[in-house]
């Protein structure tokens, strides 16, 4: 204003509007401010994309195009989550694919410490994450693909949990819910009997059941089945292989849990020096706390570009981090207010000589000729 102070509300005037008065000089004025009606559109926006309301409906803004107008620079913010330096006791990792990309995130109790953006799971994909926090004392993941190369480089140091729930699910694919042999239902029993494991006793007696179930079916996993012309040849075999495993789905069942028991990464959870910090035998925390909610996400705003359905899945994780802060202070100017690019001024190209004309022309000799030009 005149004076330059800041100015106070002084109630509203006959039409609604806000007015705002100084009070050092008296001076008033009444319209929108620009930083209050951005905030609102912000909150609005946040307020449909991370519910499951229609846009007419679940804002204040007017008609779902109104509400597409006003909010359209919202989906230019772009949010981070900040990198805090915190150590933690376990950290959760799970990937959650959206169209032809692939979100991995990072989980901290009920806390999200961040993601990355990538075609597929990866060792270069999974060590851009890993390499923002400190290692944690344990790290719980499923085993997707690159994650093993990528923990052995920058959390070299830190304890590996297998998911046991993903782990049965591997065993059951492999030999299916109903095997048929005695060797693939004894297999299956133990799959299944991993996430009823609570104490180190049992762990201990079922790495035994293990190892008696090799010492009885053992030779089932070694069988070979050679090509000839009375052998039957199974569709997955290539054409120019002499030779294949004759139990093919239950020595790759066996083959997880004895690599996986060898490695020790199947009890993590019992350890005597993890005792107090309760660590998970599971992703479920990730799982079910986050990529459910993910996809219920996507579901109610089914339709979206894959643009738009990566910046919702940012601001579900980042509205769910330790360390966010309000939403109305990542409003930047560029993001409502695009810098305006300049317009080149065309520039006329010269026309050259005329080839082509309806004009007359002396060098034609059309006119009278003087001086001596034309005398012999």
């Amino acid at each position: 204003m005149i004076c330059g102070r800041a100015l106070v509300r002084n109630g509203k005037t006959a039409a609604g509007k806000q007015r705002y008065r100084c009070l050092e000089c008296g001076a008033s004025r009444s319209g929108e401010r620009p930083d209050v009606s951005r905030r609102a559109e912000l909150e609005a926006f946040l307020g449909w994309l991370l519910g499951t309301s229609s846009q007419s409906a679940s804002t204040s803004l007017g008609t779902a195009r109104s509400f597409r107008r006003r909010t359209s620079w919202c989906w230019t913010i772009a949010p981070q989550i900040p990198i805090t330096g915190e150590i933690h006791d376990q950290i959760q990792v799970d990937g959650i694919y959206v169209g032809s990309w692939c979100c991995l995130i990072a989980v901290a109790g009920d806390h999200v410490l961040g993601w990355q953006w990538c075609d597929t799971e990866k060792k270069a994909a999974w060590t851009a994450l890993l390499a923002r926090f400190p290692a944690p004392i344990v790290v719980i993941t499923d085993g997707g693909s690159g994650i093993a190369a990528a923990l052995s480089e920058c959390w070299s140091e830190t304890a590996v949990q297998r998911c046991l729930v993903h782990v049965q699910r591997n065993v059951r694919t492999h030999l299916t819910g109903r095997p048929r042999t005695d060797a693939g239902k004894a297999l299956l029993r133990l799959g299944r009997a991993l996430t009823r494991i609570t104490t180190a006793a049992e762990a201990a007696a079922w790495l035994g059941g293990l190892n008696d179930w090799h010492q009885t079916y053992g030779h089932l996993v070694k069988a070979r089945t050679y090509r000839n012309g009375s052998a039957v040849v199974p569709g997955w075999v290539r054409a120019n292989q002499t030779w294949w495993y004759t139990h093919d789905r239950l020595r790759k069942a066996y083959r997880l849990l004895e690599r996986l028991s060898q490695a020790g990464t199947l009890f993590t959870y019992l350890r005597t020096e993890f005792a107090g910090l309760q660590i998970a035998s599971t992703t479920n925390r990730i799982e079910g706390g986050t990529n459910a909610q993910l996809r219920l996400l996507l579901r109610a705003h089914r339709g979206m570009s894959e643009d738009h359905r990566k910046r919702a899945i940012e601001w579900y994780l980042y509205l769910h981090s330790e360390q966010s802060l309000q939403p109305a202070k990542l409003i930047e100017t560029h993001h409502h207010t695009p810098p305006k690019t300049k317009s080149k001024a065309q520039k006329e190209q010269d026309p050259g000589p005329e080839l082509y004309s309806t004009g007359l022309s002396a060098d034609e000799g059309l006119w009278h000729r003087k001086g001596w030009a034309g005398r012999s």
